[in-house]
């Protein structure tokens, strides 16, 4: 088997600060850090500045199904609550004008 070189454990490196891979890339990981001092520095310094938490999830289609249905939900809510507002709106407006109207036909009348 051929041997696994820096690069491979450069791409795996930040997987396995996650914790994302299994036992045996894991302890393949750890072994090459040991027999490398620069690499494992490099490793401590990855963790600590948390470069992970930058790193996209990977793209799930029932996560973004789930997401798409709920955010389509809270926009029809939203439209009808804006259609409810602005028909309150428009029958203050009309109340008004009918009162205004009545009123006035009453004083054209006394």
């Amino acid at each position: 088997m051929k041997e696994v070189t820096k690069d491979v454990i450069l791409d795996l490196l930040p997987l396995y600060l996650a914790g994302e891979v299994s036992n045996d890339t894991a302890e393949l990981v750890k072994e090459h850090l040991e027999s490398d001092p620069e690499l494992a520095e490099a490793a401590k310094e990855m963790a600590k500045t948390d470069s992970l938490g930058k790193v996209p999830l990977p793209f799930k289609k029932d996560v973004a199904l789930e997401t798409y249905q709920e955010a389509k939900k809270w926009m029809t809510i939203r439209t009808l609550g804006l259609a409810a507002i602005l028909a309150l709106i428009l029958m203050c407006l009309f109340t008004a004008m009918m009162v205004s109207s009545f009123f006035e036909n009453l004083r054209q009348v006394f």
